[in-house]
């Protein structure tokens, strides 16, 4: 009767121990995880689309066309001729 109890105490514990190690773990990860992605949206998403934005306007205000040099050389690597 009391090897039986002892048992079911040690089973619970070791049950217990577990669960809060991988919650640890698991807690863990999700913090690295929303870490990581809260610094790609709110610091280098931002960055990003300034970025993107300055080039379009420097596109824009270039004509946003490449030369016939430019052109003749992305022909005949894609093997399309015009």
């Amino acid at each position: 009767m009391i090897g039986t109890l002892l048992t079911f105490f040690a089973v619970g514990l070791v049950t217990l121990v577990v669960a809060g190690v991988a919650l640890a773990v698991l807690g863990t990860v999700l913090s690295l995880g929303l870490g990581l992605a809260a610094f790609l949206l709110f610091k280098v998403a931002p960055i990003l689309l300034v970025g993107w934005v300055v080039l379009k306007v420097v596109e824009r205000r270039r004509g946003g066309s490449i030369s016939a040099a430019d052109q003749r050389w992305l022909n005949s690597e894609t093997g399309t001729e015009l």
